[in-house]
Formats: structure tokens, C-alpha cells, sequence
């Protein structure tokens, strides 16, 4: 019994590879598969975006240079447009903070450092020496082009506190 299952599966197999070698190449079998091109990208051709993922948990600064909060996350809509930043507001050391949206135009990025009145930021850091009446030039740009330094917002903490708290849906 044994024998004839073994038998029966080596004629199949020698059928199937039968069929195999009876075709003939086409053209297209011999050309090595790529990519279309529209698909195929190299970093150069990504040059001055960002990595959302940066962008996320950046410090928000209003037009005074005060730390009004950070970025907690980006809403797109389906075509994957970027329509709101929600931005973590209030609070001390992630105690009492609350979550705003806002339009996501109403932002601004910039990639130098923000001005600092004392000499404690130095490069890039994000040291937290900023006041609202700052004057100084920022010191240098950041080296990494990936994401920006921070971002700006032009509202005080009294208007944030006022505007209406976003919370996900469940839905």
C-alpha cells in the first residue's frame, strides 16, 4: 500500500515539473524585477522633511518665548494630511496637563534654538532658561535636518487654559 502512495506521488510530481519545463521564457522572465521608479526613493529625495515621530513631544513656545506645552500627537485625515496638533497643556511635570487641539496651519516650526537670556544653553540643547522677555539672538542652528527645534503658537496660557480640552473618542 505503501508503495503505491509512493509511486502515485512521483508521477505527479514528475508531471508538474513536466509543465514546468515545457514553457517557454517570455520576454519579461528575463529582465530582473524592479521596482517602478515612482515607488523607488533614496533619502535625497525626502530632503527637508520630517520624521513625525521628532516632531512628537517637541516643546510649543508662544510669540513671548514661554514653553506653553508639547506636541502629544498629529490627527490626519485619511488621505494622511496632517489637520491638528494635539498639544499637552498646563500642568507640572505631566501632573494637571490637559490636551488641546489645534489647527494644525496655525503652527509654526522653527529650527533654531530658542532665544535664551543666560549662557546655561549652549548648541542645541533644550535647556528650559527662557523668559518672556528674551532678547538675545539664538546661538546656532541645529545640526539635524529631520525635525525642527520647536514650535511656536501664538496664544498665552490664560487662552490655552479657556480653550476646549480634547480627549480620543472610543469610537
Amino acid at each position: 500500500m505503501v508503495a503505491k502512495s509512493i509511486a502515485a506521488a512521483l508521477a505527479a510530481t514528475t508531471m508538474l515539473a513536466g509543465v514546468a519545463f515545457a514553457q517557454t521564457p517570455s520576454a519579461t522572465t528575463n529582465q530582473t524585477t524592479t521596482a517602478p521608479k515612482a515607488a523607488m526613493s533614496d533619502s535625497s529625495s525626502f530632503q527637508g522633511d520630517w520624521r513625525t515621530s521628532k516632531v512628537v513631544g517637541l516643546k510649543v513656545y508662544n510669540d513671548q518665548n514661554e514653553d506653553i506645552g508639547s506636541i502629544n500627537d498629529l490627527l490626519t485625515n485619511k488621505s494622511g494630511n496632517i489637520k491638528a496638533a494635539v498639544i499637552s497643556v498646563g500642568g507640572f511635570l505631566g501632573m494637571g496637563s490637559r490636551l488641546v487641539a489645534i489647527p494644525f496651519e496655525k503652527i509654526k516650526f522653527v529650527n533654531e534654538p530658542v532665544p535664551s537670556t543666560g549662557t546655561a544653553q549652549t548648541g542645541t540643547s533644550k535647556s528650559s532658561t527662557t523668559t518672556g522677555s528674551a532678547t538675545t539672538s539664538p546661538t546656532a542652528s541645529k545640526e539635524n535636518p529631520w525635525y525642527p527645534d520647536h514650535a511656536v503658537f501664538n496664544a498665552t496660557k490664560d487662552e490655552l487654559k479657556t480653550m476646549p480640552e480634547f480627549k480620543f473618542s472610543n469610537e
